[in-house]
């Protein structure tokens, strides 16, 4: 079998900067809205914020968090908890209006055994889905191909989200 190459330059950074920040990337985002476009987020409120999955598991991922660097979902609020769930009604409606999805996952991760890259800082994983996304590269060699670069990516979801008022909450 030939061996090919797939080339992906957007992770080196992610690779360099691998155990050299003890700061949580969350809070860097909502504590710095001036750098909204770089840091790739889509919306903010003062008590969560969305953001674009630099490292996604598909085409149009996003994280939805807590302002607050909390752990579990008991540390939340009753005002923290309602807001999230609606921002991740509203991402999805943000998606399917951009890139028209046929399904969705949604989930969290507690602890890093559970496969939470982030374990100190909560957040819901939402996960636009087509027919047949999962195929050989993800099983064979643990390699994702995203068809859309974060940076088109978010335009398209600025976009949409301003032509169907989101997000409402």
């Amino acid at each position: 079998m030939d061996r090919h190459t797939l080339w992906a330059p957007w992770r080196i950074p992610y690779i360099r900067n691998i155990g050299k920040s003890d700061e949580c990337f969350l809070c860097h985002d909502h504590a710095h809205p001036e750098e909204d476009e770089a840091n790739l987020v889509l919306w903010r409120t003062g008590r969560s914020i969305v953001v674009l999955n630099r490292f996604p598991y598909n085409n149009g991922h996003l994280l939805v968090a807590p302002a607050r660097h909390i752990a579990e979902l008991d540390e939340a609020s009753e005002d923290e908890m309602l807001e999230l769930v609606k921002l991740v009604r509203e991402s999805q409606r943000a998606l399917s209006h951009a890139i028209h999805p046929v399904g969705f996952n949604v989930g969290l991760n507690f602890g890093r055994c559970a496969g939470a890259g982030l374990p100190g800082h909560m957040h819901i994983h939402v996960v636009p889905r087509w027919e047949g996304d999962t195929n050989f590269m993800c099983v064979c060699s643990d390699t994702r191909v995203i068809s859309q670069s974060l940076q088109e990516l978010l335009a398209e979801l600025k976009k949409a989200s301003s032509e169907h008022g989101l997000p409402k909450l």
